[in-house]
């Protein structure tokens, strides 16, 4: 699937991965493959993302996160 990350100011993230957690209000939630459509705002904490043998954080001070049709496009603040 594909994970944007963007700010006002640019594009942090844009690539494949194979998985992303995110910090929900209600609690971390993670996004695989086909999964279903959601929006939700996020709080501060840490986004996790494997590409690959590959995992990489990001640590975000809030924002929104949509995903749809194996897209996961977050806006952070």
């Amino acid at each position: 699937m594909t994970l944007n990350i963007i700010s006002a100011e640019d594009i942090l993230f844009s690539g494949e991965v194979e998985l992303v957690t995110l910090p929900g209000e209600k609690g971390a939630f993670t996004v695989l493959n086909s999964h279903a459509s959601l929006i939700s705002t996020l709080i501060p904490g840490k986004i996790v993302y494997d590409e690959g043998d590959k995992r990489s954080e990001m640590e975000i001070s809030g924002g929104l996160v949509d995903v749809d049709n194996n897209v996961v496009s977050v806006c952070i603040y």
